[in-house]
């Protein structure tokens, strides 16, 4: 028989339903397991890891919403997955984590052999926590790392974790969906975003929603896209706009990049630059089309890998299989992945 899924939502899960679930992940009859905002005690939470940890068939985790509450618990989720080995994909959004909780988790995430996937969105998390996401981000050469990962609604980060996130996003030799939505970024942190994006040779999908961007950060001067490669980091008036010379209009359209969707919704930018945006993203995917060789697919479809998660705005299913055109995205509203790209 084939593994099966179990989700339940917003619940108070009873000892015999705890009891159920323990034993079909035992006997390997779960690959999908989402028990997002429900309540169960800790002694029955204690019993589910357990059961993880003893899994061979479960690749999808969702914990979303409060489930991991307090340290105690994100101790015994970091011991189930020290033992897990098919993991891929792992919920925590909006959980209470704090930098200690991740600190507990790291040894566990940053060793395990399958997980791809990690959303740690509205976690509480700080700059401690940051630097411990860099090393999940191993450069060319290094172990395997994350694919898709969600750091939504972060705000106690400040500008110094943000530069040396930037630094790993650049050098991420496995990066392709990186949401880092509703953090107070502003238009300095976006600078330094878009350079490591420009640097990135995976990264298809930015979401950038509501992080305090404007016009700035879209937008570069016409007279200073004849140097795209001078960057001022001081001064003030003209001498400040200088600083996003190669944000994201000039990177798109002055380099090559694997950037496929951009998501801008709830910023101050106007709906033409972000159109140019998207105009050019579509001109390098239809480059893209025509440089590869018969035969083989060009680059993955932009909608494929559409970032499908908690959002603070009402959720939507959007399925992870309809091919369309890159985009600029200018609306909110993503539900969540049932499996998405762990799903066979």
């Amino acid at each position: 028989m084939l593994p099966a899924s179990i989700q339940i939502t917003g619940e108070l899960l009873s000892a015999t339903e705890v009891q159920d679930i323990c034993e079909s992940l035992k006997e390997d009859g779960v690959r999908l397991l989402s028990v997002r905002g429900c309540q169960l005690s800790d002694r029955d939470f204690g019993r589910v890891c357990r059961s993880v940890a003893a899994s061979r068939s479960l690749a999808q985790l969702n914990l979303n919403l409060g489930v991991v509450s307090s340290l105690s618990r994100t101790r015994h989720l970091a011991d189930a997955l020290a033992t897990n080995r098919s993991l891929q994909t792992l919920f925590l959004h909006g959980s209470p984590l704090l930098d200690a909780g991740l600190a507990a988790l790291n040894p566990a995430l940053s060793t395990h052999p399958a997980l791809v996937c990690l959303d740690l969105g509205d976690c509480m998390l700080g700059e401690e926590a940051l630097a411990l996401i860099c090393g999940m981000l191993p450069p060319d050469g290094a172990k395997s790392g994350l694919r898709e990962l969600t750091l939504s609604a972060n705000p106690r980060i400040g500008s110094k974790g943000w530069a040396r996130f930037a630094i790993a996003v650049a050098h991420s030799s496995q990066l392709r969906v990186l949401n880092l939505d509703y953090n107070p970024l502003g238009d300095q942190i976006a600078a330094m975003l878009a350079v490591a994006v420009a640097s990135s040779r995976t990264l298809e999908v930015l979401d950038l929603e509501g992080t305090g961007l404007t016009n700035q950060s879209a937008q570069v001067p016409q007279s200073a896209r004849s140097s795209v490669r001078r960057v001022s980091t001081v001064g003030t008036g003209t001498e400040s706009r200088c600083v996003c010379v190669q944000v994201f209009l000039d990177m798109v359209e002055n380099y090559p990049t694997s950037l496929r969707v951009l998501v801008l919704a709830e910023n101050d930018i106007s709906p033409e630059l972000q159109q140019q945006i998207s105009d050019l993203l579509a001109e390098g995917e239809d480059e893209d089309s025509r440089d590869a060789p018969p035969g083989l697919p060009g680059r993955t479809p932009s909608s494929a890998l559409q970032p499908i998660r908690e959002k603070h705005q009402p959720l939507t299913w959007l399925p992870h299989s309809n091919a369309g055109p890159p985009m600029v995205m200018l609306t909110s509203g993503l539900g969540e992945s049932l499996l998405a790209e762990t799903e066979m």
